[in-house]
């Protein structure tokens, strides 16, 4: 242990304090023991006595001893004097303790320091001994000052001075003040003089009263004012902490204001001068201390900007290859701010501008960092790491939102401004257009075909990497496809100019487009077809067309104006057939009105269909001659043709005579159930494309537009070329997304005419029923033909010889027979439950239709074998389905599932099930399989669809198969009503109304 040590040991111990290890700085000092060494002696008398006794007794008799004669400073109170240039020099607030002896004759001597080394703070008086054990005991010794400075100034060895921090300062000093008993040496050369405590309103600081402008620049001097009251900054003032001041001889409260940041350096080193060139500067550290800017000069207000900020994004190598690290900034119009920065404004100095931060939007682009799963490095997340095999695609995405990317990825350049432009031939439209990269034009050609082969990028003339567009690349696939790149053009036929049209639509509004007159004209010629005009059927058309049918006339003129062929894809149940059969009979009677000769129109459908285009022509166009050439002898029906003016010809007709219907020129050819070629590669779908046509129509109730792989087949038939080549169109067409179906669609609307039940729900009634007649397959008519002999042959035999009332149980069962016949072979014979059905030709492709629009629909059937075969057929077509029967337990949950699940949308339910108790609102579509001809019946299957709740048109089909039974009953039921319910219900008491002409009707 040194000397000083053991002395501080020795005063502690004996109550001299001195310097020590505390809260306070001290100027260095020795004390001197107030004590003699050595041990204390034991009371007179007592030997042997506990020292720790001992120790008590003397501290009893040191507490009852009067003070020494000779200890100095105890006549007067001592003095604080705040020694203002020396704190001002060191920054903090020095305090030194001195003392004033009193003279004869009254008066005191001037003040001087005290030597700590001869007082003895327990004889001070109570304050005194307070405030210097907080001065000593609670100091830490430190060096602020040099020893040979305090001599110098003080004129004694080891003056009593203390450097206070600035929270005691705070605390002790107004103390001291309240009782008259600090002072303050305001400069070197004077005396210290009394330091009086203000307890009037606190001094406030402030800039803007004290600021002038000259040439040179801007001076800020400052200032402080209490109410009239103004002071400028000067050499006599001196901050104690953060709240007082010493403002001459008084020690007061301070407010520093927003400015007050300036307060301590403008009081250190005076008036502060900035140049022209960085007035802004100050402006800028003017407003984020929070000074109003209508209280500056001009000079100080600057440039503020506020601007959305661009996010940037700067990768950089990290010690793992496979990893760069991503810091996120942020760019207002040039001035570049670090995201993990927190100023809310920001001074720019090449630019002499102050920037105002969007936090909301900085937290936004944090938060888009956070969307991509970027592993964030920091808390913040303003660094994260980039995996290197990730930064194309983030550069692709954060770079189309509008972000910038810097350091490494800085080289990838994003697609820019678009150009353009059409220019017309004989008969083709040359389309061409630029893509800009930084200024770089790059031909619209070279980017579909780095598109085509697989690439997300380009070389640019810089070294740089272009990435492509590829949303709207994408977007544009199926139709650029459809066209033939030369040189730097994309060529397109005549015929496509809807698709080029679509094309230019969708850049409008961001790209620069030119084209020629001609195209021009196409253009408003194409938008006309918003505005078809309604047309009214002949006068011989029997029967009225309601309005949308009447703008399905209009279309039909449009599509002939324009030597287009067009899809007509209405819902199921809109009358497609009936429309047609009124253009059909429009041209037939402009024909003979004009005197010309009328070419006939060829419709091909399927076989199932032929009898219902024959029972429409029949019932609304009367007057068109038609021929059924499904039938007949190819040479039969051949030589017709030319007398007639709508010949009718199934798919299989259609490939089996293709030869000679090909040298035919037909008025139109029309396709219904047009899907049927939507393999381009079938047979069928080459033979519909050789047909030879002034005019083509396609019919379909499915929205074709949802299939895009589908349709190149179609509109080759009926727009040859418009698609382009098949390949190239059918894989960008399997590549594109949602937009390029809808860009597709766009230019395919003049050609596709499509209406919905929901658009034309006015117009329709709540509730439709149709029946339709289908023809049976060549093997089904052979079955039925064929029991229908026997029975007849038989029964008629047993009723000669037993009477028709015994033989009735044998009558009901031919007839049970028949109907399954009509049905399905597979219901006679089990061995045929693979064979086809006419009824389900009919039935699958409507429900598919249901599923394509996204409805559901209830299929109804008395026999549960038949809804047993459906089953099967609607796996194979991947419809799904709920079933319901008499033997059906869980009732309730199939029901509930058919409502509520949008995947299952067909219900097939047995009539003994579903006749009553049902409620299946969501179903706009109910077909019965197998009728059962009472009315009463069959409106209670429809009303489980068309009930309370629904809120939309039903539609109800009868299937019924032509020539058998089926048709035979439905005749019946008109004049016998009873009977028929007998016959369909198995009813051998209802029988007795039943004639043998009756019967004999029955099995004709």
């Amino acid at each position: 242990m040194g000397h000083s040590d053991a002395r501080f040991e020795r005063d502690y111990d004996t109550g001299h304090l001195t310097g020590t290890d505390t809260g306070v700085d001290t100027l260095p000092v020795e004390a001197a023991s107030a004590r003699p060494d050595g041990d204390a002696e034991a009371p007179t008398g007592l030997s042997g006595i506990n020292p720790r006794l001992t120790a008590i007794d003397h501290a009893l008799r040191a507490a009852d001893a009067p003070p020494p004669p000779d200890l100095p400073y105890t006549d007067v109170p001592l003095l604080y004097v705040v020694d203002v240039p020396a704190s001002r020099e060191l920054g903090a607030t020095v305090l030194t303790v001195m003392h004033q002896r009193r003279i004869s004759g009254g008066g005191t001597t001037r003040p001087k320091p005290i030597d700590l080394a001869a007082v003895d703070v327990t004889w001070a008086s109570g304050t005194d001994r307070r405030w210097l054990a907080i001065l000593t005991g609670a100091a830490r010794r430190e060096e602020p000052l040099a020893a040979e400075a305090v001599q110098e100034r003080f004129g004694i060895r080891r003056p009593a001075t203390f450097v206070l921090p600035p929270p005691l300062a705070q605390e002790l000093l107004p103390q001291i003040a309240r009782i008259a008993r600090a002072w303050v040496k305001s400069d070197l050369a004077s005396d210290p003089v009394p330091l009086a405590w203000d307890d009037g309103e606190p001094w406030r600081f402030g800039l803007p009263l004290a600021i002038d402008e000259d040439d040179d620049g801007v001076v800020v001097r400052g200032g402080l004012t209490q109410r009239l009251n103004r002071v400028p900054l000067g050499a006599s003032l001196l901050l104690v902490g953060d709240d007082l001041i010493v403002i001459g001889r008084r020690l007061a409260r301070l407010e520093r204001g927003p400015a007050g940041p300036f307060l301590p350096e403008l009081l250190r080193r005076g008036p502060l001068t900035v140049t022209a060139g960085e007035a802004s500067y100050l402006g800028f550290l003017l407003a984020r201390a929070g000074v109003d800017a209508t209280d500056l000069p001009d000079a100080l207000r600057g440039i503020e900007v506020q601007m959305p900020p661009v996010p940037c994004l700067a990768l950089e190598s990290t010690r793992d290859p496979d990893t760069l690290a991503g810091h996120l900034l942020f760019d207002y119009g040039g001035s570049t701010v670090a995201a993990h920065t927190v100023d809310p404004i920001v001074f720019d100095d090449e630019r002499a501008r102050v920037v105002v931060r969007d936090l909301e939007a900085e937290a936004a682009a944090r938060a888009r960092l956070r969307d991509l799963h970027l592993a964030p490095v920091d808390e913040e997340g303003t660094t994260v790491h980039v995996r290197a095999g990730d930064v194309l695609d983030i550069a692709r995405e954060l770079m189309a939102e509008g972000w910038h990317l810097r350091g490494e990825a800085a080289h990838y350049r994003m697609p820019g401004s678009v150009h353009l432009s059409v220019a017309s031939g004989i008969d083709w439209f040359d389309l061409t257009g630029t893509v800009s990269y930084a200024g770089e034009q790059v031909p619209l050609t070279r980017i579909l075909e780095a598109l085509r082969h697989g690439s997300r990028t380009i070389e640019l003339g810089d070294g740089s990497t272009g990435l492509l567009p590829e949303r709207w690349l994408e977007q544009y696939a199926a139709i650029t496809a459809t066209g033939t790149i030369e040189d730097d053009r994309i060529r397109f036929s005549r015929a496509q100019g809807a698709l080029v049209d679509a094309l230019l639509a969708a850049r409008e509004a961001e790209a620069e487009i030119h084209v020629d007159a001609t195209f021009a004209q196409v253009r408003r010629e194409l938008a006309s077809f918003s505005h078809i005009t309604p047309l009214d059927p002949a006068p011989s058309f029997r029967g009225t067309l309601r309005p949308y049918q009447r703008e399905g006339l209009g279309w039909f003129a449009f599509l002939r104006r324009f030597g287009f062929g067009g899809c007509l894809a209405d819902d199921m149940g809109l009358g497609k057939t009936i429309m047609v059969l009124a253009l059909l009979d429009s041209r037939r009677a402009e024909a003979e009105a004009a005197g010309e000769p009328f070419r006939p129109s060829l419709i091909v459908v399927p076989r199932s269909l032929v009898g219902n285009w024959k029972d429409e022509a029949s019932r609304f166009t009367p007057e068109l001659r038609v021929l059924d050439a499904s039938h007949t002898r190819r040479s039969i029906a051949l030589a017709a043709i030319a007398s007639h003016d709508v010949v009718i010809v199934t798919y299989g007709t259609l490939r089996r005579d293709i030869a000679e219907l090909a040298e035919i020129e037909f008025d139109y050819v029309v396709l219904d159930e047009a899907q049927a070629i939507k393999n381009a590669g079938t047979a069928g779908a080459k033979a519909a494309r050789l047909l030879r046509g002034r005019h083509r129509l396609a019919l379909s109730g499915t929205p074709i537009e949802n299939h895009l792989g589908e349709l190149w087949s179609l509109f080759e038939f009926l727009n040859p070329g418009v698609l382009g080549r098949a390949r190239l169109f059918e894989r960008a067409a399997t590549a594109s997304g949602h937009d390029a179906t809808q860009l597709l669609a766009r230019g395919l609307r003049p050609f596709i005419l499509r209406r919905t039940k929901a658009q034309v729900a006015g117009e329709l009634p709540p509730r439709t029923e149709q029946t339709i007649l289908c023809d049976l397959e060549p093997h089904e008519r052979a079955l039925y033909d064929s029991l229908r002999r026997r029975y007849r042959q038989t029964l008629l035999a047993r009723i000669n010889r037993e009477g028709l009332g015994r033989s009735r149980m044998h009558v009901l069962e031919a007839l049970l027979r028949l109907r399954q016949a009509a049905c399905h072979a597979g219901l006679i014979d089990p061995s045929r439950k693979k064979d086809s059905s006419a009824k389900f030709d009919i039935l699958i492709p409507r429900l598919q239709e249901v599923v394509d629009e996204g409805d559901k629909a209830l299929v109804f059937s008395q026999f549960t074998s038949l809804l047993a075969l459906l089953r099967t057929e609607l796996d194979k077509a991947g419809i799904r389905y709920e079933y319901l029967d008499g033997r059906t337990r869980n009732r309730t949950e199939r029901i509930d599932r058919f409502q509520s699940d949008p995947d299952v949308p067909v219900f097939l339910i047995s009539l003994k099930a579903g006749g009553l108790g049902l409620n299946l609102t969501t179903a706009a579509y109910v077909f019965l399989l197998d009728p059962w001809w009472n009315p009463a019946v069959e409106s209670q299957a429809i009303d489980r669809a068309h009930r309370i709740g629904q809120t939309r048109e039903v539609f109800a089909y009868r299937i019924v198969a032509r020539d058998t039974i089926e048709e035979k009953v439905l005749a019946l039921q008109q004049k016998k009503r009873d009977l028929a319910d007998a016959l369909l219900s198995a009813d051998a008491v209802g029988l007795r109304h039943l004639s043998r002409e009756d019967l004999e009707l029955l099995l004709s």
